[in-house]
């Protein structure tokens, strides 16, 4: 008899209690209020995520290889996906929803580069800075604690980031995201899948943090069963809350008197992003922030590949003609955010990222907030934008080797797309450990 360990089964146990009043909620098409339906099934969707994210990232220790990581790749993104699918397959039928479409990746998108870079970064260099203080008897850190140093097998990553980020800036040129354009986007990501499972694993053991670490411990058998019933179990409750979820954000802002566009700009991504915030926050603290921000940056490359390019899919699928249309509020949106990578681009090519850089994203984050006009928003992504070029002038020497690093053929130490090398640089933590990838 196998004994799971307490904390995991409580915690299962907690989310499927969670998860419970959506199920019922769902089964009885019992729908009281659009404000309690989004809490009750807004509830469920993070509570599964959480499952999903621990299932994912034990099930590396069984599964390795370019297919495993299209499937742990499509995974852990499902809540997300299945929101804004959903919005894109319904727009086919009414064009009420096509403003919705691309509303949570734009939101989500942001939010990552935006607030969880820096977050990352900066617990990254806080922990670097409190062990370097102890081990120098109270000295002031220098450059060890003010910036975070990648590792040269991230050049893949940025490289394919950079190349989707000037694909990005055709979508508001187009007016659309064409069929067409959108296969473009998913091939993309199929390259880059196909990319990453040919460099070869250096064969060290992962490392798992949290609840991931109590089903990676587990006997073979057993620690293959718990994830996959997590994995199934999870994945039902998303899909089954999806639609009822997503339906909820746009009544609740209608009865509320709150911008629906808003709630699933915002709202939505919270839910879907919280727990890689968390895992790669733990990362971060325990010393592995390369390995942290590495996983949010595959995720970035996620987002503007398979789930832009599926958008136009879902949407014809629908019932929509061959593009998804895009009114001006969404043009500006899909600015905002190309020239807020762009610019993510620019801070992280030469493999350095400083807590001013990471101060000023959160700053320019949260400005657009503020920044709600059109003209506005323009001239922020023009911000960006300048920004961005300043940035890439002085680094222009680290462009051609990441521009051109998803096309060489080099030997290098990779699990899965977006984590960096097992061996984080000495500049950048406190420990070397490797450390496997959300996303």
């Amino acid at each position: 008899m196998v004994a799971v360990p307490a904390p995991l089964i409580r915690r299962i146990v907690l989310c499927l209690a969670l998860a419970t009043p959506a199920i019922v909620f769902r089964l009885t098409g019992f729908a009281p209020n659009p404000v309690l339906d989004l809490v009750v099934f807004g509830t469920a969707v993070v509570a599964a995520s959480f499952m999903l994210a621990w299932a994912a990232e034990a099930a590396q220790k069984d599964i390795s290889g370019a297919l495993a990581i299209a499937i742990l790749a499509l995974i852990a993104v499902l809540p997300e996906y299945a929101v804004d699918l959903y919005y894109a397959f319904r727009s086919g039928s009414d064009p009420a929803y096509e403003q919705f479409a691309a509303a949570n990746m734009t939101g989500s998108n942001r939010l990552l580069l935006g607030f969880g870079w820096p977050l990352v970064v900066l617990v990254s260099l806080a922990v670097a800075r409190r062990a370097l203080r102890g081990r120098a008897s109270g000295a002031l850190p220098g450059e060890k604690a003010r910036i975070l140093h990648l590792p040269q097998t991230s050049r893949l990553d940025i490289g394919v980031l950079a190349i989707v980020s000037v694909l990005a800036f055709a979508i508001p040129a187009m007016g659309h995201i064409a069929i067409w354009f959108g296969v473009l986007l998913i091939a993309v990501f199929a390259a880059y899948l196909w990319r990453a499972g040919r460099v070869a694993d250096d064969g060290e053991p992962e490392e798992f943090v949290g609840q991931a670490a109590n089903i990676a411990n587990l006997p073979t058998l057993a620690r293959r069963w718990t994830f996959t019933g997590m994995f199934v179990v999870s994945a039902a409750i998303i899909l089954s809350s999806a639609e009822p979820f997503a339906n909820a954000l746009v009544d609740s802002g209608r009865s509320l008197g709150v911008d629906s566009f808003f709630l699933v700009q915002w709202l939505a991504p919270l839910a879907s992003e919280a727990p890689e915030f968390i895992v790669a926050v733990l990362f971060a603290l325990r010393g592995q922030g390369a390995a942290a921000i590495g996983t949010l940056i595959a995720s970035k490359i996620n987002q503007w590949t398979l789930l832009v390019g599926s958008l136009p899919l879902a949407h014809f699928v629908g019932g929509g003609g061959a593009a998804l249309p895009l009114d001006g509020r969404q043009l500006e949106e899909f600015v905002l955010t190309a020239s807020q990578t762009l610019l993510g681009v620019a801070i992280i090519i030469s493999l350095r990222f400083s807590r001013s850089a990471a101060l000023a994203l959160v700053a320019l984050f949260a400005l657009q907030f503020a920044v709600t006009g059109e003209t506005g928003r323009y001239v922020l992504s023009a911000v960006h934008v300048a920004a961005a070029i300043a940035l890439l002038v002085v680094r222009r020497r680290d462009i051609v080797p990441t521009i051109t690093a998803p096309f060489r053929r080099e030997p290098t130490s990779r699990s899965l797309p977006g984590t960096p090398a097992p061996s984080v640089s000495s500049e950048s933590a406190p420990t070397q450990e490797p450390a496997p990838t959300r996303r």
